[in-house]
């Protein structure tokens, strides 16, 4: 077998393997296939996603099902305002014996809930975004690697804002992307009601191991993507970018600052992933479109005539595209 019909081979079974991933985990969440779809897409892309939705809506539940399913070491870390970075990255305490002994923090597992982190003072924040893009820690003047695969994903409820701490435009860009979650449909409502509220046990089977997820994290790195499929992204990005010749007459009208370098590389890379899950080998036009909105959607801070006109960054982007 030569490289390339290894590498389609390989292409084939993650395409396979990504069906499975959510046959098992709709067993447990019901509705939210696209919530479902960019997480996993998330997580092979080795990056972080934000997740933004009220309260009740199955975050915790959702990310421990994938975590199940993954075969992956799994932490929740709840955020709040006495939250110290040690909390999270750990700390050296005395033992019997009088020497110093490191004691992890929760944060040294494959997949983090930092459950509501605009809660906690920026300090604290800044400790797990380090570590988000470092993928490790440093104690005691001691770099300590992190588990891999490694990923977070971070919470925010929309509605109470007094006593937050937003975080601030430079720290979202490094969340590959930002994901609404929305109240469930009537039916999908009634389905959830019937199986939360009966004595069944839902059994999320194992699909992959931490081995598995990196091999197939590099198998998207390793998709080519055509020359015209990257300038289109890069494009895009630019026509956010107010002083860019390329910006939008959207763009000059409503955007205060447009998306950085970083937006084009994680469309590009989230392309690739979306590719694979729909069974193409490599990206076209379309792929970028449809991550284009969870990426971009951070990434846009609009001006005080947006604001005032009540122009909303997705309409911003649905122009854009």
């Amino acid at each position: 077998m030569t490289e390339q019909q290894s590498e389609v081979a390989l292409a084939d079974q993650f395409f396979e393997d990504f069906k499975k991933l959510k046959q098992e985990i709709s067993k447990v969440i019901i509705g939210q296939e696209n919530v479902v779809d960019l997480l996993l897409t998330s997580i092979f892309c080795q990056g972080h996603s934000l997740l933004v939705g009220v309260p009740g809506l199955a975050k915790t539940l959702l990310i421990q099902t994938v975590s199940s399913a993954l075969d992956l070491s799994f932490n929740r870390i709840q955020f709040t305002p006495d939250l110290m970075p040690s909390d999270i990255l750990g700390a050296e305490t005395l033992d019997k014996d009088r020497n110093f002994k490191f004691i992890k923090g929760p944060i040294f597992a494959n997949i983090i809930l930092a459950d509501e982190i605009n809660r906690t003072p920026p300090k604290t924040q800044a400790a797990l975004l380090e570590s988000m893009q470092e993928y490790a820690v440093t104690i005691a003047g001691q770099n300590m690697p992190l588990d891999r695969p490694f990923f977070v994903l971070a919470t925010q409820n929309p509605i109470e804002q007094e006593g937050t701490y937003p975080l601030p435009e430079a720290q979202l860009d490094r969340f590959l992307f930002n994901i609404q979650l929305t109240y469930p449909s009537f039916d999908s409502e009634v389905d959830i009601v019937k199986s939360t509220t009966s004595d069944d046990e839902k059994i999320v089977n194992k699909v992959l191991d931490g081995k598995q997820v990196l091999a197939y994290q590099h198998l998207v790195r390793r998709v080519p993507v055509a020359d015209n499929v990257v300038e289109y992204a890069v494009n895009l990005v630019h026509k956010t970018r107010v002083e860019s010749d390329r910006a939008s007459g959207a763009a000059k009208d409503y955007i205060e600052w447009g998306a950085g370098p970083r937006a084009s590389q994680n469309l590009i890379i989230a392309a690739k992933c979306n590719a694979l899950l729909n069974g193409k080998y490599s990206p076209d036009i379309e792929n970028v479109q449809a991550v284009a909105k969870p990426i971009l959607q951070h990434r846009i801070v609009r001006n005080f005539k947006a604001e005032a006109e009540g122009i909303t960054v997705e309409k911003l982007i649905e122009d854009l595209l």
